[in-house]
């Protein structure tokens, strides 16, 4: 098993490893949950959002992690922290994206609340954000449960989409 970075009350989370592409499979082959990124991705985008994270570990020593559920010990999704493009700067964002079936139960704003308390201190971050979707409300909803405001906008281009994306930051 790989290094748990941290607990909450019902979760933990701890790195991926290539042993949960099918777990991410799960979550990201589903168009309904993938809605927000214009639909589910392929294996190939799997494997390579997979090796994203496995790449941001080494580089970073952060980056998404496996959210296990204490009371089952299955993958339920995936929280954490990335250093993401926003205006031609660098920021630290909180980043979540959870299988469909574990949805409006909390485990989001748990996990969420979990990777702040992380950046602020153990990394030492003056602020985190996360950049959201303007259609993504229910991540909106977890961004304000998490104390973050929204403070700017911008349009990403994704997939051949213009996509109008909301920061929201919360400081130390």
């Amino acid at each position: 098993m790989s290094k748990i970075i941290l607990e909450t009350e019902r979760l933990y989370l701890r790195e991926m490893t290539n042993a949960d592409f099918g777990a991410l499979c799960r979550i990201m082959q589903d168009n309904e949950t993938m809605y927000a990124y214009e639909g589910a991705y392929s294996h190939r985008e799997v494997q390579e959002w997979l090796d994203r994270q496995l790449a941001r570990y080494e580089r970073y020593g952060f980056g998404l992690w496996a959210v296990i559920l204490k009371e089952t010990g299955e993958m339920i999704g995936q929280c954490g922290l990335t250093m993401q493009q926003w205006k031609g700067a660098e920021v630290l964002e909180i980043g979540y994206l959870f299988e469909r079936k574990h949805w409006h139960r909390g485990y989001a704003a748990e996990a969420a609340i979990g990777c702040k308390k992380y950046a602020f201190e153990t990394l030492n971050a003056e602020e985190v954000c996360s950049i959201i979707r303007d259609t993504n409300i229910p991540s909106q909803n977890v961004a304000v449960r998490n104390g973050m405001e929204k403070e700017d906008q911008w349009i990403k281009h994704f997939r051949g989409v213009d996509m109008l994306h909301y920061r929201f930051v919360v400081h130390k």
